[in-house]
């Protein structure tokens, strides 16, 4: 319960003092978004940070060696948690954002940092809103940024992290169009940490593995077809094998 109310406070004090931090780089980002992206990021990274900590999360992370740091890449991580970006994002080596439902848009001054920090809001209703989505988010992953998708489109509220929800195909358009690299994310033990105790949090420990890139380049055409199911079977079976380490 004591976690719970101070990761509460924590964030709303956060988006409340950071205010005028978040003026000044709105003034910075009208002259170069660039700079203030790069703010952004080392503010964010230290709340995501801080809020880990007092929710008792205890990380282990595998592969990060696989992380790019000097290019576009495409992220694709299975979902359970809230608390999934909030781990994932401080590992991060370059800009880059999540692709985020547009219902998160409509959180003050919150959806602001996520803008600043590269994120897109999509509206699964809207095919041509999602488009333009998709099509930004290549030009993003080509600019050298990453993007981060949950292909399975909500969270996974089932009783074990494996089987994973189908993947949708086009989630995969970011990487087969930009011929950038797809870095499996497999997140094991991450409901634990809140949904499964909901309104509580508990200390947990989650395994995080950043598995080796996956070059949709070098794959045939049957398999860029089926990409989806291609990387979800490999996280499947990451899963599988971290959830033995816990």
């Amino acid at each position: 319960m004591l976690r719970s109310l101070v990761s509460i406070v924590f964030a709303v004090l956060f988006l409340i003092l950071t205010l005028p931090v978040l003026g000044i780089v709105s003034l910075i980002h009208r002259k170069d978004a660039e700079k203030a992206g790069r703010i952004s990021r080392a503010i964010i990274s230290w709340a995501f940070r801080v809020l880990c900590v007092l929710a008792g999360i205890r990380i282990t992370a595998i592969g990060q060696e696989n992380i790019p740091d000097d290019r576009g890449a495409v992220f694709i991580g299975n979902h359970r948690s809230i608390y999934d970006v909030i781990m994932t994002y401080p590992y991060m080596k370059t800009m880059g954002g999540y692709i985020a439902k547009d219902s998160m848009e409509k959180i003050p001054i919150f959806s602001i940092w996520m803008r600043y920090i590269y994120c897109f809001f999509l509206n699964r209703t809207d095919l041509k809103q999602g488009m333009q989505v998709i099509l930004d988010a290549i030009a993003q992953v080509r600019s050298g940024k990453f993007v981060f998708i949950f292909p399975e489109g909500t969270r996974n509220k089932a009783e074990t992290d494996t089987p994973l929800l189908e993947f949708h195909e086009g989630s995969f358009r970011v990487a087969t169009k930009s011929g950038a690299p797809i870095i499996p994310v497999s997140i094991c033990n991450s409901v634990n940490i809140f949904e499964r105790h909901f309104p509580w949090l508990k200390t947990t420990h989650v395994i995080i593995e950043f598995g080796k890139p996956i070059d949709p380049t070098s794959l045939s055409r049957e398999e860029k077809k089926h990409i989806g199911e291609y990387t979800r079977e490999i996280m499947t079976q990451t899963i599988k094998k971290n959830s033995r380490l816990l």
